[in-house]
Parts: C-alpha cells; structure tokens; sequence
C-alpha cells in the first residue's frame, strides 16, 4: 500500500467531472489518485441523466402513439415496463456495476481507491483508515445526495428518492410525488403514460418554480391530459406509513398512494467531507470557490459541491477550468450568466440565464417578448402536443438577452441557440437580423424578438 500514501493530485470523489478530470490530469503525466465509495460516474450514468432520459422516451413513445388518433389513421397500444427497465439495466447502468467506468479510469493512467473519502486538511485526504497526501492538487467532487424536509413522519417509511424511481421493476399502482422540480415533474409524467395513478405535491405556488410563472401553467395543463392530479400552495404537515402512504396536509384533504417518491432537492454534506479541516464553515450549502475552482491554497471544487448548479454539464465545465488551472495552462475563468438548463417532460422546458423576476430582482431594466409555439407554423403543422412559448428576457440598456426559456416539443434543441444568445451577450438587433429557416419550431424566437420590439 505504501505506493498509494502520496500522489500529485487526490480526487476525492469521481461523478461525470471528477472522473474526466483524473482521466486528463493522468494523460498529462501527474500520479492522480481517484477516490470515491460510490459507483465512479457519480449520480447521472446510473440514476440521474442517462436513465431517466431512457424512461422519458418510452414514456414518449407511448404518447405520441396515443396522438395517432386523428392525425394518422387509428393506433392501439399497450403499455410495458419491462423492456425499459431491462434496457436500463443492459444498456446504461450495467445493472449499477462501475467495473468499465474504473478500467477507463485506470487505462487514462490514474489509480482507484474504493472509499469514503474526507479531507484531513488542504493537501491530504483519510480514507479507509489510511492517509493519502497529495503534492500539489486536492480536487473535491462529492456532489449533491437527495434532501427530504423534516416532515413529521417521512423517516417512519421507506420513501422513494431518485434512485429506486429509477431502479424500479414493477410500477406501484398509485404513487404521490413530493416536489415539482425537474426530477419530480419528469418522473411524474414517465409514470402516469405507464398505467401508475400519479399525484403531485408542490409547496410553491406553482410547478416547475424555478421557471418563468407562464411555465409552471403551461405544464400543470399538459399534465392533466395525463390525468395527473396537481396540488401547488400545498404544505405537508405530515406522512404516515401503513402498508401504503398517506400524506396529510395543513388545509386540505390528504392523499394516498401505494408509493412516495421525494423529489424536493439536494444537498451537499460538507461536515462528511470534514470541510472545517480546510477552513471552510460546514454550515455552508457549498463549497466557496473562484472562477478557476478553487477553494484555497491546493484544493479545487467542481460539480454540485460548490453550488453553481446541479447539472453534469456544470461539471464538465468546471473540470476543464480546474484541470488548465493544475495543470498551470492560462485559460478564461468561470462565467455562470448562460448556464443552460432543460427539464424533459413534454412539453420539454429549456432555460438560459435569469428569469424575469430574478432580472428584476437583480435591479436591471428589463423587458419581455413572448410567443406562442402553437400559433408558429411548425406549432400548426405539429398539431397535437403542440404546446409550447417562447420568453425573452432583455436586459435595455445594454440590448442584450439576459435570459431566456423555450418550452414546446423541441424545448432543450431550440435553446441552443437562445443559449449562445445570452453567453455571447448578441445584441437583439442582430438576432433579428437573423434569416430563420422556415418552418421550423426555433422561428418562435423570431416572433418573440419582434414583440420585444412592440414593447418599446
């Protein structure tokens, strides 16, 4: 064991960024030691991206078969679970075996060690009761775990996170799910297309609140044509457990289901990682760290740790910059104003920058275009599940985009370009310059361009 007590680089945890990260800092000739007593990837190739992405399209594909009626003559079709849990055992997950990901690892030049890792302060990490010293990097990518509220009761049962959504073989009959968020909204809507009895329980005002308002409408209608029962405003007062599970409420009458999922967030734990030993107050949601990652003197942070967003590509991100910074390579530090975001129920929600009211809150002058994908050609030619809009966020005085949303059955694509709009800080002037090829969903953003302009 004496060759693993020191390294030039201890990666103390290996999700999406962690990993690339060992991977490239060992092709560039450092001893890098990853560490992580998780499944090296992290939460996205086994219960987070890759998964849940595989359980939307099924959940898609029935949908649009139910759409054939009308449009396409007639179609009948019968719901199955298994084939998409067997794909997401064979073809994603390796039934939640990392033994391909850790060959990668070691083949890119880096050495693995299996454990809970903690920070015995700036430059070294404890695991499995050894110490590993690092010479000249500690990189943390812990992540984020699923956070329950202290709801009385909700520890009493075994409540689904995440991961046994996704692990599931056979679908409860009924199931309640706590949290309107990305993870609770898709999962809500991948159950109920398979046969499942689905409620949902939001204690903001509206679903998706994250989002801009309009959003949040837009998808409690799309989830009625679900027959997805929706309650927002509403506050848990308790959970008991009795062979199924009955959720009771502050006003309101109570549920029932067979199953609960709890989807209200996650957390990072900086007292499991001993965060006090590099000076850092474990109270904090994340990590503090600069725009090249780092935290202090040797050690970086990247992922959800420090807080810029739970999204892998966040961690892709942020890996590229810590690894230039490591490796001594001058680069551009973070920017954060155009992180892109995507929720993939249908209608697919996709975002970029600050929303209106955080562009108001922010003290900008601001003001808004819209338009409605439904009333865009391709919107009329689509027809069925056709819903969808378009929302611009312009910052006056400089003319440029701070924020945008594309919601409609190409949401996540069409914001690619809204996107590169808000990063590249493109005067809305020259977006409207534009030749937008017709017809095609992305023309909704010529249409909201032009009532911007009505609003001046």
């Amino acid at each position: 064991m004496s060759e693993l007590e020191s390294a030039d680089v201890v990666v103390l945890g290996l999700g999406p960024g962690g990993e690339h990260l060992a991977g490239r800092l060992a092709e560039a000739g450092l001893d890098v030691v990853g560490v992580d007593g998780g499944l090296v990837g992290g939460e996205c190739p086994y219960w987070g991206c890759v998964p849940s992405k595989m359980m939307v399209r099924a959940a898609g594909l029935l949908a649009e078969a139910h759409r054939v009626n009308g449009m396409a003559g007639s179609a009948a079709v019968t719901a199955d679970w298994a084939p998409v849990a067997r794909r997401i055992r064979e073809e994603a997950t390796d039934n939640w075996n990392d033994t391909q990901a850790v060959e990668r690892l070691r083949r890119s030049g880096a050495r693995f060690v299996r454990g809970v890792g903690r920070l015995q302060g700036p430059k070294a990490v404890e695991v499995g009761g050894r110490r590993i010293e690092a010479r000249r990097a500690v990189v943390i990518d812990t992540g984020s775990a699923p956070w329950a509220p202290p709801v009385p009761g909700l520890d009493d049962g075994a409540y689904w996170t995440n991961h046994e959504a996704i692990e599931v073989t056979e679908l409860p009959p009924s199931l309640v799910v706590l949290g309107s968020g990305a993870v609770g909204a898709e999962l809500a809507q991948v159950f109920a297309r398979f046969g499942v009895a689905v409620s949902v329980v939001e204690a903001a005002p509206r679903m998706v609140p994250a989002e801009e308002p309009e959003v949040g409408a837009l998808l409690e209608e799309a989830f009625a044509g679900d027959s997805i029962s929706v309650r927002t405003g509403a506050r848990v007062s308790s959970v008991a457990f009795n062979g199924a599970v009955t959720v009771h409420f502050e006003s309101g009458e109570p549920l029932t289901g067979d199953r609960l999922l709890v989807a209200t967030g996650r957390r990072a734990d900086l007292a499991a990682l001993a965060a006090a030993t590099i000076g850092v107050d474990e109270s904090r949601p994340s990590l503090p760290v600069d725009e090249h990652m780092r935290v202090t003197d040797g050690v970086w942070a990247i992922g959800d740790v420090t807080g810029m967003g739970n999204f892998t590509h966040i961690s892709m991100y942020q890996a590229a910059i810590a690894v230039a910074d490591i490796l001594g390579t001058p680069g551009p530090g973070a920017e954060y104003h155009a992180v892109p975001r995507v929720t993939f129920t249908d209608p697919e929600i996709g975002s970029v920058g600050l929303t209106e009211d955080q562009a108001r809150t922010a003290g900008l002058s601001i003001r808004t275009g819209r338009s409605n994908v439904a009333e865009s050609a391709r919107g009329w030619i689509h027809k069925v599940g056709n819903a969808g809009l378009v929302k611009l966020v312009e910052g006056t005085e400089a003319g440029v985009l701070v924020g945008a949303t594309s919601v409609g059955p190409a949401g996540g694509e069409v914001l690619a370009m809204l996107t590169l709009a808000v990063h590249a800080r493109i005067p809305t002037a020259e977006l409207r310059r534009m030749i937008y090829a017709y017809p095609t969903f992305h023309r909704a953003v010529e249409a909201a361009l032009d009532d911007l302009v009505s609003q001046r």
